[in-house]
């Protein structure tokens, strides 16, 4: 596109607005804005590693495989959404704690009085520690839900409903420490 003056305001326009979008690139050039698409809001000039340790499953009411299930949940959750190096040792990001409650309550009740509905109920207690910003250490119990029918049996649900309340509560924990929602 070829511009056309034909007077010397004309030619002036077109100088302003060279000279203003020369100085909009330059305050942009000049801004560090870190804008991704999973959601995190990293650093990584300075942020580069992260330890993740093995949540331990302290609640009273223990299932096997739901540890495990964190905790590779958790870890590829962080190895899927960043660029973080998970490290055995140090890390400038640390995350550490233990499943804290696993239980289940009933939670409607059938015109006949009886439950129509269980609730199960997962806690993590987190201790999150940025060794490149202390400001941001924190410690958080993450809580999630999820309801079934009591005409099923858990153990006919429980598989499924438990990776509903992981991916809910390692997407909380995510954003919690380095989405900075």
């Amino acid at each position: 596109m070829a511009w056309k003056t034909t007077n010397k305001h004309g030619l002036w326009h077109a100088g302003a607005v060279a000279i203003v979008l020369l100085a909009m690139v330059s305050v942009l050039a000049a801004c560090h804005v870190a804008v991704t698409l999973n959601g995190a809001s990293i650093d990584y000039t300075k942020t580069k590693t992260i330890r993740i340790a093995d949540f331990p499953n302290r609640s009273s009411y223990v299932w096997g495989p739901m540890a495990s299930m964190f905790n590779n949940a958790l870890k590829d959750r962080f190895a899927n959404h960043t660029k973080l190096e998970q490290v055995k040792r140090g890390g400038d990001l640390v995350i550490q704690g233990e499943i804290t409650n696993y239980s289940q309550r009933n939670k409607g009740v059938s015109s006949e009085g009886y439950s129509a509905q269980t609730e199960l109920s997962m806690t993590v207690n987190v201790r999150f520690t940025n060794n490149t910003n202390h400001s941001q250490d924190f410690e958080q119990q993450f809580t999630s839900t999820a309801s079934y029918e009591t005409t099923q049996s858990l153990s006919s649900v429980q598989q499924e409903l438990v990776t509903e309340m992981i991916d809910d509560i390692t997407q909380q924990i995510f954003n919690a420490t380095v989405a900075n929602w």
